[in-house]
């Protein structure tokens, strides 16, 4: 069965995407906790001047605290997206699906604003961020439109089939 033969709900896919966020999330929330709880343990406390394993633990406590703050940032605002049908002669923008043609390969791609690379719909679904090279290149795009962009140094050319 092919994506056109399915009935693709968007609010489904983002509902799967804010799944995957808020996993990931949980993940490093508790990534966090085990770091900071490391840094300030009584093992961490320096035997000499040279023992730097807290100040690493802290670091290290610092970087998943950040990213945790990236991800409800990121959870905030997939919740948050617009999930609407469009017309056929929309250009693609954030909460655009779009089926795009490459040699005889055909792709589905959903445009959102977090989680690129993700596989949604039983995996045939890809989702691509605007901040992508591929996503920079669909943007503004229209069914029939043909789009480059430069991967790992080949240009690829993807034709729009659809925009819905």
């Amino acid at each position: 069965m092919s994506l056109s033969d399915e009935v693709i709900r968007k609010e489904d896919l983002r509902q799967a995407l804010a799944a995957l966020i808020a996993a990931d999330l949980a993940t490093r929330a508790r990534a966090h906790r085990a770091a900071s709880e490391a840094a300030t343990h009584d093992e961490a406390k320096p035997e000499n001047d040279k023992d730097t394993r807290a100040l690493e633990q802290s670091y290290l406590a610092r970087g998943e605290a950040m990213r945790v703050e990236e991800l409800r940032a990121a959870l905030a605002e997939v919740r948050s997206m617009p999930v609407r049908a469009l017309l056929p002669t929309e250009p693609v923008g954030v909460g655009a699906l779009v089926t795009a043609q490459e040699g005889d390969a055909t792709q589905h791609l959903w445009i959102a604003p977090h989680g690129g690379g993700a596989r949604l719909g039983a995996s045939s679904i890809q989702v691509v961020t605007p901040k992508s090279p591929m996503g920079r290149a669909l943007m503004g795009k229209r069914a029939g439109d043909d789009c480059e962009l430069a991967v790992a140094g080949r240009t690829r050319v993807l034709t729009i089939v659809a925009v819905r």
